[in-house]
Order: structure tokens, then C-alpha cells, then sequence
């Protein structure tokens, strides 16, 4: 399967949307929004990310809209974050994506957050070369509670 980066386009968000409004999506990844059916906020969410410094990309699979990946946040903080449909689980497409997007931003340190029981995330992050620096608590909208999360950090 090829996997490509490129810049998003209007309709990419219809796609997106679908995807994060995947209940077992949103419980695996934890950390999203309050309300994921909210469509109102999620295009002023992308559209403040869209006109923001940030670099956010569109993730293709063989053409087709796979996911989206980022680097957002202040210089020194920036955090990467990705999103696939679940679809494509299971396929190295996290992490085609995410070797992508590190090798177009060569900015470090870039950290990264995932879920303590996201294993296949933490792995996507790992074979990425970020490395484990802290654990946290947080709260989860994906969750409705508070769970532990990891966070990492790409050095070099």
C-alpha cells in the first residue's frame, strides 16, 4: 500500500468527520473532543487548525483518504497527533504517516500523547522513535473519565 501526505482539502473534512465520529475510534484514541457529533464545532475546529501555522496533512492509502496527521503548538511544546479510519488498522498506515509528517517538520523536540492502554498507538509512536518521558492522568471525552496517558518525546 502507498502512503502520501498532502495538504488537506475541503473535502477531506466530510471524511474526517465520519472518522471521528467512530465510537470505537474515539474510545481508542480518548483524547478527543467533548462532543464528536458536534459538526458546528468540529469545522471551526478545522477551520482555526487550517488558517494556524500548524502543519496538518491529509493521510492517502493508495489514493484514498486515509486519516489526517499534525504538528500543532508552540515552538518547543509542538505535539503531533494522527487520526486513521479504523479501516486501515493493523496496516503500517499510522505509521507510514507519522514517519512522513517527522521527516516534513524537522523541528524537535515534537512530543506526542496517547492513551496508557493504546498499545497499538504507543507502538506507532516507538517505531517513530519517540521515546517515553512521563506518565500523566487526564481526562478522556473518548472515556468520560480520567485515565492514565503516556508521554513521549522525538529528541532527535
Amino acid at each position: 500500500m502507498e502512503i502520501a501526505l498532502r495538504a488537506v482539502e475541503d473535502a477531506d473534512l466530510t471524511v474526517f468527520f465520519r472518522q471521528m465520529t467512530d465510537p470505537e475510534a474515539a474510545r481508542m484514541a480518548a483524547f478527543g473532543t467533548p462532543d464528536p457529533g458536534d459538526r458546528d464545532a468540529f469545522d471551526v475546529r478545522w477551520k482555526r487548525l487550517l488558517a494556524s501555522s500548524d502543519v496538518v496533512r491529509t493521510v492517502l492509502a493508495d489514493g484514498r483518504v486515509a486519516g489526517s496527521t499534525a504538528v500543532y503548538g508552540e515552538p518547543g511544546e509542538r505535539e503531533v497527533t494522527y487520526w486513521i479510519d479504523r479501516a486501515y488498522w493493523g496496516r503500517g498506515v499510522a505509521t507510514a504517516a507519522l514517519r512522513a509528517l517527522v521527516t516534513e517538520v524537522p523541528e524537535r523536540p515534537l512530543y506526542a500523547r496517547a492513551a496508557a492502554d493504546n498499545a497499538a498507538s504507543l507502538r506507532v509512536l516507538q517505531k517513530c522513535g519517540f521515546r517515553e518521558t512521563a506518565r500523566a492522568r487526564g481526562y478522556a471525552n473518548g472515556r468520560g473519565r480520567e485515565i492514565d496517558e503516556v508521554v513521549l518525546v522525538l529528541a532527535d
